[in-house]
């Protein structure tokens, strides 16, 4: 890939860029972040038995009497009764609302049906809705929140480290389409974010494995020293070593609040996110969102991004090589082979990701391990050219 190596013409720090940073404070073994959105600010509360504390949180920032909890059937047996005893024993009242797992609920028809049940259990302007589960349910939850009654308030309860550390924080909420993901939505911040570390005792290995991918992507886009915990601590992580992982948590949760509250509506800095996940999206869309997990998706994605970054922007190799390393420590997917009928597939689902301007697809790259810029336009023989590198190329001739 050397023959396309060109001098990156931005080069992005966040940590020198940004100049409020987020307040952390820690109470005993719970973490506070607070999310700096003047008169929208608001806390992520991580730390262990949570739920129980849910209605009395929910109090203390004087939601109205009724609400909604919208959660998944996976998790509704594992965790509604504690979250709804708690919200009733605070005196409101509750309405329970259980949608299948999987990316494959956020669509529409779940949306029209969430819709159906609010209006039956006479939910009002100062009622909200309450996400209890992962991502899909966070981002289903959200959108139904910002768009019932022009708009309700919004708590969020991610039980997965996915939802935890990105999905949860920031206010986007939105379903899927056939063409693509997330391409109906809002930005809608929650009044609160509880992350219970406790929920994730009960995530099956497979779907913690696959938040780790956007932790590690925190650290390439703003902490190399948090990438550099991670190579160290990545075995105690697995285990799910609660002081290493509410560190961790607490962490990520601190970059993306610093970066929603400079730019909530990702006018700029807030695309750096986006780190692999344009490719990442194309493969969960052309997969239909029931092949791989979004971390699964977005962790090959973030090797093309490092690919593309060293053919681009002047990014080590050797880096390159510590975050392949990383992702296979970490046990997620580094590499994938589509026949030549999916890699047309994959090309086109990328025209339709969020971030195409003008016809021409964007891509968030690195010139080192905490430092990245987004808008980078590539043409598509070398992401052809990287698809093949990383394995991703067709296997017929």
């Amino acid at each position: 890939s050397n023959q396309f190596n060109e001098t990156c013409p931005i080069k992005l720090n966040l940590n020198h860029v940004l100049t409020s940073w987020t307040e952390s404070t820690i109470v005993r073994d719970v973490k506070i972040v607070k999310v700096p959105l003047e008169e929208r600010s608001y806390q992520i509360v991580i730390g262990p038995s949570l739920l129980k504390a849910v209605g009395r949180k929910c109090k203390q920032l004087k939601l109205g009497q009724s609400c909604a909890v919208i959660t998944d059937d996976r998790v509704e047996p594992l965790y509604a009764k504690p979250a709804i005893d708690s919200l009733k024993a605070s005196g409101f009242n509750v309405t329970l609302i259980t949608i299948p797992a999987g990316e494959k609920s956020k669509n529409l028809r779940l949306v029209q049906n969430c819709y159906d049940q609010l209006a039956q259990a006479r939910l009002e302007r100062n009622s909200f809705v309450l996400a209890l589960g992962g991502g899909v349910v966070g981002d289903l939850a959200g959108f139904v929140a910002a768009t019932y009654l022009r708009g309700v308030d919004f708590v969020q309860v991610p039980t997965t480290l996915l939802s935890q550390v990105d999905s949860s924080v920031g206010g986007k909420v939105g379903v899927n389409l056939k063409a693509g993901k997330n391409l109906v939505g809002a930005f809608y911040q929650p009044r609160l974010v509880l992350c219970d570390l406790d929920t994730l005792q009960t995530l099956p290995p497979r779907e913690f494995k696959a938040g780790l991918a956007e932790v590690i992507k925190y650290g390439i886009i703003d902490d190399a020293r948090l990438f550099k915990k991670l190579e160290s601590e990545m075995e105690r992580i697995l285990k799910q070593d609660p002081k290493a992982l509410g560190s961790i948590i607490a962490k990520c949760c601190q970059i993306k609040a610093k970066v929603v509250g400079a730019d909530e509506k990702e006018s700029g800095l807030r695309a750096t996110l986006n780190y692999g996940h344009t490719i990442g999206h194309a493969i969960e869309a052309i997969t239909r969102y029931g092949t791989f997990l979004h971390g699964e998706a977005i962790s090959i994605g973030q090797i093309a991004a490092g690919v593309l970054s060293h053919a681009l922007c002047q990014f080590p190799e050797k880096d390159m090589e510590r975050i392949r390393a990383l992702f296979e420590k970490a046990k997620l997917p580094t590499s994938l082979r589509f026949t030549a009928t999916q890699r047309e597939k994959l090309m086109k689902a990328m025209q339709l990701d969020k971030k195409v301007s003008d016809g021409k697809v964007k891509f968030v790259l690195a010139s080192r391990i905490g430092s990245v810029s987004p808008g980078h336009v590539v043409p598509n023989d070398m992401i052809h050219a990287v698809l093949e590198q990383i394995g991703l190329e067709s296997s017929e001739s």
